[in-house]
């Protein structure tokens, strides 16, 4: 059916094309880490799991009217410090709502850098909407760092791959 010179010549191509990097998933693995323990106050983890030097914390919360939107109503506001941290970048981790059994409500991310106030204080507040705000029995944060962005495999199988951070917590979530 084909040349006998071009059925020799297939192997070799294939060959070629897969040591250039052209081959699917060839070489090209992507590892998640585990979702740490989540607390009040935690020390914050990189992707290998292992201590960062940086802790954060949740320093309040109170249930009250969002001054931007006050006709929805309570959402969650909270304070949080990080410590160890800089003022231009550095670690994010995820800020939860929880009812008694830990279950999440709502959860966003929190980056050091959106801290740091006058003077360098390294407490910040955030807001969370949450469905049924009479539930919140406390904010927890997750000590796995979210700032860190690798691409994926499925994104860039060339240069993608390797550990990345758990995927960031969502309302339903057991803490």
């Amino acid at each position: 059916m084909f040349p006998a010179r071009l059925r020799t010549g297939a192997p070799l191509v294939l060959a070629v094309l897969a040591l250039s990097g052209c081959s699917s998933h060839w070489g090209c693995t992507d590892t998640t880490a585990e979702r740490g323990k989540a607390g009040v106050r935690v020390q914050i983890e990189d992707v290998y799991e292992r201590p960062i030097g940086v802790t954060a914390e949740v320093v309040d919360w109170r249930l009250e009217p969002h001054p931007q939107v006050p006709s929805e109503g309570d959402q969650v506001h909270f304070h949080f410090r990080f410590y160890g941290a800089d003022e231009s970048s550095g670690p994010g981790v995820d800020a939860c709502a929880v009812d008694k059994k830990r279950v999440a409500l709502g959860c966003r991310t929190v980056y050091s850098s959106e801290a740091f106030g006058p003077g360098g204080d390294p407490t910040g507040d955030e807001w969370l909407a949450v469905e049924h705000p009479e539930r919140v029995a406390e904010v927890l944060l997750i000590p796995n760092d979210q700032s860190y962005d690798r691409r994926t495999c499925e994104q860039d199988i060339k240069d993608g791959g390797g550990p990345h951070p758990p995927k960031p917590a969502g309302r339903g979530d057991l803490l």
